[in-house]
């Protein structure tokens, strides 16, 4: 059944690996980013959306519905990191993060619900990290705001449960982004040896994971983090 769908950061990385696997399931789907993509893929419909304003959120899903009915997909991997040690992070880095990653998908969700609850369907994703578990040195502003997801995840799924909406993360480990590229050589080189088997993930390999969590056949699958790790986390203590 074609639905329409929202991924907000869908104008590369994971997000636009997600957003064209969303095409091929058939959906009509619309990425939010702070600016449109210069090479749109012409499959895909932007909307403009920055995560940390929930005006623009509102703003972006207004747009959605006025032109194709309200999102019952909605998978919220819009994020940012900065990346430095504590003794070196300020209050503003930390937060900034966390606003970003975990309250804005709060933001998102919170916006999206509603028409679900009415139409008594829905399908949510967030978009956590293996390091939301496992933590990593440099990143504890990105860690929390990705582990507090899971905690956000499971909540909304046990209020909404009962409205035929699932909620469920993902938990990524690397994957070949511009993000990871960012890190270096070095960092890269470590991360593959770390990783069981033996390799950096692709952006299509989660993607595959939210096509299924979005799909009819999960509708008995939710508050759960699935890690698309390579082995990396063993589970990561985030459970199922």
């Amino acid at each position: 059944m074609s639905r329409v769908a929202f991924v907000t950061g869908g104008s590369r990385g994971i997000g636009l690996a997600t957003a064209r696997a969303l095409v091929d399931d058939g959906h009509r789907v619309v990425i939010g980013s702070r600016s449109k993509p210069d090479d749109l893929d012409p499959a895909l419909t932007w909307v403009q959306c920055d995560i940390t304003d929930g005006d623009s959120i509102n703003g972006a899903f207004d747009e959605i519905e006025s032109q194709f009915g309200p999102a019952s997909i909605v998978v919220a991997n819009a994020g940012i990191t900065r990346d430095m040690l504590v003794l070196r992070m300020s209050e503003d880095d930390f937060s900034d993060v966390v606003d970003a990653n975990l309250t804005g998908a709060f933001r998102v969700a919170k916006r999206a619900i509603r028409p679900m609850m009415k139409n008594r369907w829905g399908r949510i994703v967030l978009m956590s990290s293996v390091v939301g578990a496992l933590g990593q040195a440099g990143q504890a502003n990105y860690a929390a705001s990705k582990a507090g997801l899971v905690g956000l995840g499971r909540s909304l799924a046990r209020e909404f449960a009962s409205r035929g909406i699932t909620v469920n993360l993902i938990a990524p480990g690397p994957i070949e982004t511009d993000m990871l590229a960012a890190a270096g050589d070095a960092t890269i080189e470590a991360m593959t040896a770390a990783v069981p088997v033996g390799r950096i993930g692709r952006p299509e390999e989660v993607a595959a994971a939210v096509s299924f969590l979005t799909s009819e056949r999960a509708g008995y699958i939710t508050g759960v983090t699935i890690p698309v790790d390579g082995g990396l986390g063993m589970g990561g203590g985030f459970g199922g």
